[in-house]
């Protein structure tokens, strides 16, 4: 017996098929519901007419969308890569946060992107800086909002420096301080830093063309190799004056590196130096002293002309710059200083002779044989050097010599007197007296150690007299200045001699006074017959 017929088991099948269907659809149905109730609703990217924002959408640890501003920011602060950089590249994530890093301190080398939805914050570390960071997270994927007050986001993220070493050289020789160019065999400009362009610009007067820049410097290359280093000056246009470098050249395989260094200053105090040293060469050259500067190493460095003729060394001897020893060795020679008892004791005392000049204290005077008086001075230089004064007081001496003479025969002339004679000087210091005038009053000037006034010599006297009122206006004649004529007195003695006191005026301001006895036949002395040095 069939219990069922073949139209129903069809009908069944498709009613069982329908079923299914419906049960399958109604799972993915709730799935997808749970999926949209599990993931937040979270803020979608600013329109593109915000130009301000800022906000990045990365997809694991790559950038998959960003607002125009941040594309901008992200192309200043992005490190140019090359081909031979493929294996240091960097991710989105990593860049990025290398460039915010100095701003926001706390970012995560990797952000926290967990199963789960999250949202966090950073505040900018400046104490001045109001800006922060936004991230917000799910699923893998991060966005990033960087809220700024400042429109200006380069100045707040400048570019970053290369990452590669070619890069960091490029700079640094680039922005050098000094002029680096590179040329070729024929002196012609492959390249050049800004401080070369600059310079050229400067003595050139005017702009440069982008693509051309003209040789300033007029190198004479060589092809031995090498380098090599050249002082060179270059005229500024319009301008007289030159301005000096330095510049040195290495040979490379493709012609020549250049790097030149100011030294204008350096030049013009060598020049300075070289005039003042000429200017003090043509001085010394009109003095009559004789000069001779040993450095500190005791050569003969500086000596002038006069040297020469006080000494009669050859000038070919002194311009090899003899030593110290050398150049008062030759003067012995010579006979131009006074033979020492012991010459090789002499020597060793040089030493000595060199530590008095250093300390400003040498000072001797040579007795020639040739009758020449030389006086010799030794003073300190700076640097350790040492100088020696060569001077010809000949005449000096022998115009000293010859007064002195003179007044030691005048001396003699007025000790024959019988006349005791007293000359008092202008300012009433007894000057001269004789051999009477010693016995007469009996005191010797010349053993106290003190000058003898006229009040000194008239308290003497006034001792050895009666009293009277002469020597009160002796003292006053003495000392008066203007018109004066002689006079003269009597003055008794102690003893009882009478002594005729004559007070003549001489030249100059000087007083004479003479003591003749009464039994004497000496007629008076005249002062304007009388002859006075003065």
């Amino acid at each position: 017996m069939e219990l069922f017929s073949q139209p129903q088991i069809g009908t069944a099948v498709i009613a069982g098929v329908l079923v299914g269907g419906l049960l399958l659809i109604l799972l993915m149905v709730t799935d997808k519901l749970a999926e949209k109730r599990k993931t937040p609703r979270l803020p979608v990217l600013p329109q593109p007419e915000d130009a301000d924002a800022v906000v990045f959408l990365f997809a694991g640890q790559d950038i998959v969308q960003s607002t125009e501003a941040a594309t901008r920011l992200l192309d200043n602060i992005a490190a140019p890569m090359t081909s031979d950089d493929m294996s240091k590249l960097k991710s989105d994530w990593d860049i990025l946060r290398d460039a915010l890093l100095h701003r926001f301190p706390n970012l995560p080398v990797r952000p926290e992107w967990t199963s789960e939805s999250g949202r966090t914050a950073f505040d900018a570390a400046g104490p001045n800086d109001s800006g922060h960071i936004i991230l917000e997270w799910w699923d893998g994927n991060l966005r990033l909002i960087l809220n700024e007050h400042l429109p200006n986001l380069s100045r707040l993220h400048p570019p970053a420096p290369p990452s590669d070493e070619a890069g960091w050289l490029r700079q640094a020789v680039t922005g050098a301080p000094y002029p680096i160019w590179q040329s070729d065999g024929t002196g012609q400009v492959l390249w050049a830093n800004t401080a070369y362009r600059d310079l050229v610009a400067r003595f050139k007067a005017g702009p440069l063309p982008d693509a051309d820049c003209p040789a300033l410097f007029k190198i004479p290359f060589h092809d031995d190799g090498g380098s090599t280093t050249y002082r060179m000056s270059v005229t500024p246009a319009g301008s007289v004056q030159p301005y000096w470098f330095d510049v040195r050249s290495l040979r490379l395989d493709a012609g020549w590196m250049n790097y030149a260094t100011d030294v204008n200053a350096v030049v013009n105090a060598e020049i300075a130096q070289r005039n003042f040293v000429q200017t003090l060469t043509k001085t010394f050259a009109q003095l009559s002293i004789g000069l001779a500067i040993f450095d500190r190493k005791r050569q003969l460095a500086l000596f002038n002309p006069a040297l020469i003729d006080l000494t009669s060394l050859p000038a070919e001897f002194l311009s090899a710059r003899p030593n110290l020893l050398s150049f008062f060795d030759r003067l012995r020679d010579r006979q131009m200083m006074p033979e020492p008892k012991n010459y090789r004791s002499w020597r060793d005392q040089i030493a000595d002779l060199v530590a008095a000049a250093d300390n400003g204290q040498y000072l001797e005077t040579w007795s020639l044989p040739s009758g020449l008086t030389y006086r010799i001075s030794g003073r300190p230089h700076p640097d350790g050097a040492v100088a020696f004064l060569f001077e010809d007081i000949s005449a000096e001496i022998s115009l000293t010599r010859r007064f002195r003479s003179q007044l030691e025969l005048g001396q003699s002339v007025l000790n024959t007197l019988e006349q005791s004679i007293a000359v008092f000087s202008p300012s009433g210091v007894l000057a001269f007296s004789n051999t009477a005038y010693r016995q007469m009053w009996g005191i010797d000037p010349d053993s106290s150690f003190a000058d003898i006034s006229v009040t000194d010599a008239s308290r003497h006297w006034q001792a050895g007299s009666m009293p009277t009122p002469v020597w009160g206006d002796l003292r006053d004649f003495v000392v008066q200045f203007g018109e004066r004529a002689d006079w003269q007195a009597d003055v008794t003695l102690r003893d009882g001699r009478t002594v005729t006191c004559q007070v003549v005026p001489m030249a100059g301001g000087a007083t004479m006074v003479l003591f003749q006895p009464l039994d004497s036949v000496t007629p008076p002395i005249r002062g304007d017959l009388l002859y006075s040095p003065a």
